[in-house]
């Protein structure tokens, strides 16, 4: 194990120069001349090594130091286990560097670094997603030079970085900014997608507002005629005229307040609930009586059902989704409309649709029929007890069941609502056979 260098040592090599010096000179004099001739060969021998040094130092490839000898050997020792410490440090610092850029990546969170004064030094793959920054080519790059909007520049020249700054990019995406120094002259740029955020937050204020609407009409009904029946010169038939008044904007309330619990109940019930085995053609017998009920003849209504094909699912959510499909194709299409409903295999899946040959529906309207209370016609669906929720309990209904809702309609050409439950929620034909189910009677 070779030690550090001490003066012992390099005074015992230096006297083990002169020496062979000490030797001669006993035999033929000269004492001054050996000594400076042994002095000489050291101070050789110390620039011999240094060339090798430097030579390794500028110039050789070779990653190990040369092989020296005496007080060189341990002086190339230290040097290689210093490379050797040096490079295991490396290997730990650039570990170290993947780990942390692999968490930046999976980050839900777009990162920026950037010097003090705004120029970008790195930045992770969601930086470039929603940003669209480009990179390595914009390594470099000052961050007021990719992100051109007057309230990020205000924001960035004030140097204030309390508070986030949200804004509104030119990809329709909400974000916010969040800038905080992490050294003396670097930061640490933090963005965030807020878009959904946003949209939840309009989607609660419109819920609010339309259910506040919804009830404040029958309300102002009741209380209107509540006032009346104060007089108490009020005829028969004008009571009996209030109280049928009352009892259906009660009813059109008690609708509403079933509806939003329907729906409710759909959005919070967990996804390990759809596993019961449902005999859809069952259910489909009695919402054809009921539709037949509620048209009282005036619509021709025809029922196609695949008498095999049953599946597994929630019951009630897909009776709801059902039902409100065939309801509304009833209540809103007028006297005479031919309306088909169809339970049918196909390569997909288990695939409902309500078809008519009605008025149909403009394209404007179609991307937003399962809002909730969206309504193309407000007047009429008031005056026929819609709420505008019915399609937005089938959209939810259908998400639990990995299914999608496609409305397809054209004005004066009828409209068509169709879904498809994939293959793996059908029951086999083999188990039906096996195993019938036994429905209550209706």
């Amino acid at each position: 194990m070779l030690e550090p260098l001490s003066w012992r040592k390099l005074m015992l090599e230096l006297g083990l120069f002169c020496l062979p010096a000490l030797i001669l000179s006993a035999l033929v004099g000269h004492l001054g001349w050996l000594l400076a001739a042994a002095l000489l060969g050291a101070l050789i021998r110390n620039y011999f090594y240094q060339l090798r040094l430097s030579r390794w130092l500028w110039q050789d490839l070779r990653r190990t130091p040369p092989v020296g000898k005496g007080s060189w050997e341990p002086l190339f020792y230290g040097l290689h286990q210093m490379q050797l410490r040096h490079r295991r440090r490396r290997r730990e610092l650039a570990t170290l560097f993947k780990r942390f850029r692999s968490g930046a990546e999976t980050l839900p969170d777009a990162l920026v670094m950037l010097t003090e004064d705004g120029h970008i030094f790195w930045c992770n793959g969601l930086a470039q997603q929603l940003l669209g920054f480009r990179w390595p080519e914009d390594n470099g790059q000052h961050i007021l030079n990719l992100l051109r909007y007057p309230e990020f520049n205000e924001y960035i020249q004030s140097q204030s970085y309390q508070r986030p700054l949200t804004l509104l990019l030119n990809n329709q995406r909400y974000v916010e900014f969040r800038v905080m120094p992490y050294t003396d002259d670097q930061l640490l740029m933090v963005i965030r997608d807020v878009t959904q955020m946003r949209q939840l937050e309009g989607a609660r204020r419109n819920f609010f507002a339309n259910a506040s609407h919804e009830l404040r009409t029958p309300l102002t009904v009741l209380q209107g005629y509540l006032e009346m029946m104060h007089d108490q010169d009020m005829d028969e038939a004008m009571r009996l005229k209030a109280v049928q008044t009352m009892q259906d904007q009660t009813q059109r309330m008690e609708r509403l307040v079933k509806q939003l619990l329907v729906l409710s109940r759909i959005e919070a019930a967990p996804q390990g609930e759809i596993n019961e085995r449902i005999d859809i053609p069952a259910i489909l017998k009695r919402l054809q009586q009921s539709a037949g009920a509620l048209s009282q003849g005036r619509h021709d209504i025809v029922f196609r059902i695949n008498e095999q094909l049953q599946v597994r699912g929630n019951e009630e959510q897909l009776r709801s989704a059902m039902s409100n499909l065939i309801y509304n194709a009833v209540i809103h299409t007028p006297a005479g409309t031919r309306i088909e409903v169809c339970w049918q295999r196909t390569s997909a899946g288990a695939q409902f649709q309500v078809s008519d040959n009605g008025p149909g529906i403009a394209p404007e309207h179609l991307p937003r029929l399962t809002e909730r209370f969206y309504r193309v016609d407000k007047a009429r669906s008031r005056q026929t007890g819609g709420s505008g929720l019915g399609l937005a309990i089938v959209k939810h209904a259908l998400g639990n069941h990995d299914a999608r809702l496609d409305i397809i309609s054209e004005p004066g050409a009828g409209t068509r609502f169709v879904f498809t439950l994939p293959n793996r929620l059908i029951v086999p034909v083999l188990l039906l056979e096996n195993h019938p189910i036994t429905q209550p009677p209706a």
